[in-house]
């Protein structure tokens, strides 16, 4: 069994254990304490430590498992695998260019957009009714409003897809979306003439998904996207 490599700090006294003890762990793991590649001490050594249960450390373990810093091998122990923890995805997302989350977002969008046309019901017919008359009427509200009510018209379309995990999927894109669209709209004057900014592109749109044209569905949004790709990499 490898040694501890000095002390853990002390044993742990104040709730919650797990997130102290997963913390602990985690800054000897950063520190170079154990490199990558190494095993760590076993449960009833690190439990002696931190001054707490087995369980706990199995948790913690659990914990640090999930962020990419460990794994457990059967029958050889825990090992490092890396010395920083995963980046979720919200995350990674904040991180990326604009452009990028926008290549992205083209390509879950489209298929979406297809799927939508083949799938959607009278209720999803008239939810993107609903939203695109809400974007007509958002071009005399400020740009966050009108930012808030374009992202609602491109959710009821994924939402006509009836597929979760691209509803899912769409749904992390939409903070990062939301916030950068809206310093973008000002930004660029993207409404300086035309407050309704791409309303007949999106009207083309939600009228291929209503007469089921997966094609033309595409076809429309695809430009659409494309269109503040460029605007995007022209900047």
């Amino acid at each position: 069994m490898s040694s501890l490599g000095g002390s853990l700090g002390g044993p742990l006294s104040r709730s919650p254990l797990v997130d102290q003890a997963t913390g602990r762990l985690q800054e000897r793991i950063t520190a170079g304490q154990w490199p990558v590649g190494s095993r760590l001490p076993g449960e009833v050594a690190l439990a002696k430590e931190l001054g707490v249960g087995r369980s706990t450390v199995r948790e913690a373990l659990r914990a640090l498992a999930g962020a990419g810093l460990v794994q457990s091998r059967q029958g050889a122990g825990v090992f490092v695998t890396a010395d920083r923890p995963r980046e979720d995805w919200p995350a990674r997302l904040r991180r990326a260019e604009l452009v990028h989350v926008y290549e992205v977002r083209t390509m879950v969008e489209v298929q979406a957009a297809r799927l939508a046309a083949v799938r959607r019901d009278e209720a999803d017919v008239a939810a993107l009714e609903r939203a695109l008359t809400a974007r007509r009427e958002a071009g005399a509200a400020d740009d966050a409003q009108f930012v808030d009510a374009d992202i609602a018209l491109h959710t009821a379309v994924v939402a006509a897809a009836h597929n979760p995990v691209l509803s899912d999927l769409f749904a992390e894109f939409v903070p990062v979306l939301r916030e950068r669209l809206v310093e973008l709209v000002g930004l660029l004057g993207l409404r300086d003439g035309d407050p309704g900014h791409g309303y007949a592109a999106h009207a083309e749109l939600v009228e291929a998904v209503q007469r089921g044209d997966a094609e033309g569905a595409g076809r429309a949004l695809e430009a659409e996207l494309a269109a503040t790709r460029a605007r995007l990499t022209a900047e």
